[in-house]
């Protein structure tokens, strides 16, 4: 090659890699950009959002000796649980309001309610799409409370309990310690960790994330959505009677009539707190639980909710007082799956009980067949039948009400009195409605699943 012929080579060479420096510089510059843009929307998307360490807790506990860990994924799908917390205090542990909440959330007064989770939802939500199973835990089911390994043991009792047991023996530990807002937010992880623990110990599954709620959590989201559509069957009225020295109390106040009904804030809230004037109770108000999120994904699909991140923000901003996630949910990868949940591409399930017990205290509770509800599980999750072995339900018709006392009301007999801590109030085993007694009288059968009535416009089921 001439001298002219290298001098043009060596150039064309170097514009050449001028030019791709150029373009690399491009690209790190548009890549650098992209994730600036989503570090800076993830950041004002969650600011001020409420996060928990738990779920690291809880796989740190499962990793330690005693503490059986369940399953892993067979698979990159999501286990989400869904956590109603029956509390009338803000997150630092104060009382809210006692006028909004009598004539807002029409919740007794902040002194009952305690710190029982009424509400638990395992939602699993498969990989790369597809049906999401939903599985609803009706809060009495008389399991074994597991807490972190070294904490005080829990025994047994209804898996409502595991969080406010947890909480009021953490506290009683941590007092001398902490106090405050630091010990309510502390007290409330044990509790979180000791629910997660105890669900996977049941459901046998993993959990990755969960979202907490209390009562004005659950007011603010159904203020910001704003009017909810649900669907009776008939007319129903559940008017509140008030707790006395005499009178048990209840009712949540709502009031419907047959077909499709508007609610706002107040009555969307009584609607799902309702179990009085049901014919199953308890049962009946987990369908209407779940009739209401039915309702919310089938309107959030509607208004184009996940795909707007302005919407999702809104909507974040009105409930970050009041709500509660792990710190290791990316809410922007959740809005891609979330599509899975919305236009009737959920299935809702009402895990299985044997029957009603009394303990020898007069509490009700729900006799279960573990091994029953966890092939159930996993039938539903991964089509797989495993029956589970032929055996009797795995407690007895009548269990023993060891650990099943509620720390809202004292410890049981024997057990350590706190020094510092505050105990939650007395009257704290209930939905919140004033009422006692949970699960249903032991000498009837436990009640059949009759959640998929007819469904009317837009996918919201009628419910009793």
């Amino acid at each position: 090659m001439s001298d002219a012929g290298k001098r043009e080579a060596a150039t064309g060479r170097k514009a050449l890699r001028i030019a791709g420096r150029a373009v690399a510089c491009a690209t790190s510059g548009a890549t650098l950009a992209a994730c600036g843009f989503s570090w800076y929307t993830y950041h004002d998307l969650t600011a001020g959002l409420t996060t928990s360490n738990a779920i690291q807790v809880v796989q740190q506990a499962a990793k330690a000796q005693g503490v059986a860990a369940p399953p892993p994924h067979l698979d990159k799908s999501v286990n989400i649980l869904l956590i109603g917390l029956d509390s009338r205090k803000d997150q630092d542990g104060n009382d809210l309001p006692k006028q909004f909440v009598q004539d807002d959330l029409m919740a007794g007064s902040s002194d009952i309610g305690g710190y029982n989770t009424n509400t638990l939802i395992l939602m699993h939500i498969p990989a790369g799409g597809g049906r999401v199973e939903a599985f609803s835990i009706p809060r009495d089911d008389y399991v074994d409370l597991v807490n972190v390994p070294g904490a005080h043991p829990l025994g047994k009792g209804k898996i409502k309990e595991a969080y406010d047991q947890a909480k009021y023996y953490a506290e009683e530990q941590l007092s001398q310690q902490y106090s405050g807002a630091d010990l309510e937010h502390r007290g409330r992880d044990a509790g979180r960790a000791a629910t997660l623990l105890t669900v996977q110990k049941f459901l046998n599954v993993p959990i990755d994330h969960f979202a907490e709620l209390n009562l004005k959590g659950f007011y603010d989201v159904a203020q910001a959505l704003g009017p909810i559509t649900v669907c009776l069957k008939k007319d129903i009225s559940d008017p509140i009677i008030s707790r006395t020295a005499t009178t048990a109390g209840g009712g949540s106040g709502f009031v419907g009539h047959a077909g499709l009904n508007q609610l706002d804030p107040t009555m969307a809230l009584a609607f799902v707190r309702q179990r009085h004037n049901l014919p199953d109770g308890d049962f009946d108000r987990t369908h209407r639980q779940q009739a209401f999120i039915a309702s919310v994904t089938t309107k959030l699909k509607q208004e184009g909710v996940f795909g707007d991140l302005g919407r999702m923000q809104g909507l974040l901003n009105a409930v970050k007082q009041d709500v509660v996630l792990d710190n290791t949910w990316d809410l922007l990868d959740f809005a891609q799956q979330a599509t899975n949940l919305t236009g009737g591409n959920t299935e809702f399930n009402t895990l299985p009980m044997e029957r009603y017990a009394t303990l020898s205290d007069g509490e009700d509770v729900n006799i279960v067949d573990v091994a029953k509800v966890q092939a159930m599980v996993r039938q539903a999750i991964t089509g797989v039948d495993t029956a589970p072995p032929s055996a009797a339900p795995s407690d007895s018709a009548t269990p023993s009400p060891s650990g099943s006392s509620s720390p809202s009301t004292g410890p049981t007999p024997g057990s350590p009195t706190p020094a510092a801590p505050t105990s939650p109030a007395a009257g704290t085993d209930d939905s919140g409605d004033g009422g006692s007694g949970d699960g249903g009288d032991a000498s009837q059968p436990s009640p059949t699943d009759s959640y998929a009535g007819p469904a009317v416009d837009g996918g919201v089921p009628c419910v009793n």
